[in-house]
C-alpha cells in the first residue's frame, strides 16, 4: 500500500479520527493509533517505538506502512520530520485547535486513562499503550496521570510552529477545529468526486473515554 500519500501532522484530540474517517471515505487506507489498538499487528507498535528512539538509524518506511497510504495521529505526527524526507510527494494536513481546548480534551480522555490497562489485556494493546505514552510525553514531566500542563502545552505549540515553518505551503493544508470540509480536502488532494455527505465529526471526548476504557479492560 505504501508509499504514503497523505500525512496528518496534528496532535491527538485535534480531529485526527475525523480526518481518518474522511480519508478512508475518499478511498485511502489510513493508519491511526486506533488501528494499533483495534487489531494485532504483531510487533508494529514496538517497531515504531524503536524508530522513534533511534532517529539516526535507517528505516524501511514502506515496510512499516505496507498496509497504508495515509497516516495520522500517533505515532505518525511525531515522526513528521523524517516522513517529510521519506515521502517528498506526500500531502500534509495539520488539524489544529486552541491549545487550552486541546489540553482539556487530551486530559479528560487520554491522560486520565494512563495506567489503567488491564493485566489481562492483549499484548498488542499493552505494547501500543507503552509506545504511545513514551512518544507523546517525551520531554514532558509526568507521574501516574499527573502531567506538567505548561510543558505539554509548550510541546504542542512548538510542534505547530515547526510544521508551519518547515512544510512548504503547497504541501500543507491547515484545518482549524470546526473548519474541516470535503470540498477543500478534495481540492487539496486532487480528488475529483466530492462526497455529498457532511465532513465526519467523530470521537467526541465522551466517546473517546468510553473507547479507551473498553480497549484497556478487554
Amino acid at each position: 500500500m505504501a508509499p504514503l500519500k497523505v500525512i496528518g501532522a496534528g496532535f491527538s484530540r485535534t480531529g485526527t479520527e475525523s480526518l481518518r474517517t474522511a480519508l478512508n471515505n475518499l478511498g485511502f487506507h489510513t493508519m491511526h493509533l486506533h488501528e494499533l489498538f483495534n487489531k494485532d499487528h504483531g510487533t508494529l507498535a514496538m517497531d515504531f517505538l524503536e524508530v522513534y528512539r533511534n532517529p539516526e538509524k535507517p528505516v524501511n518506511w514502506d515496510s512499516l506502512y505496507k498496509d497504508y497510504d495515509a497516516a495520522v495521529d500517533v505515532p505518525n505526527y511525531l515522526l513528521l520530520d523524517r516522513l517529510l524526507k521519506a515521502y517528498p510527494d506526500a500531502k500534509i494536513i495539520l488539524t489544529e485547535r486552541d491549545v487550552d481546548s486541546w489540553y482539556q480534551s487530551f486530559h479528560r480522555t487520554i491522560i486520565q486513562t494512563l495506567g489503567t490497562v488491564s493485566e489481562d489485556a492483549p499484548q498488542h494493546v499493552k505494547d501500543t499503550q507503552d509506545m504511545a505514552v513514551e512518544i507523546c510525553f517525551d520531554g514532558v514531566p509526568f507521574s501516574g496521570n499527573e502531567i506538567d500542563e505548561g510543558a505539554f502545552k509548550s510541546k504542542y505549540l512548538r510542534h505547530y510552529e515547526w510544521v508551519k515553518a518547515n512544510v512548504p505551503s503547497e504541501r500543507l493544508l491547515v484545518f482549524k477545529q470546526g473548519e474541516a470540509n470535503y470540498p477543500e480536502l478534495c481540492a487539496f488532494l486532487g480528488v475529483e468526486k466530492v462526497p455529498e455527505e457532511s465532513y465526519p465529526w467523530t470521537n467526541r471526548s465522551q466517546d473517546m473515554a468510553v473507547y479507551l476504557k473498553g480497549v484497556f479492560q478487554s
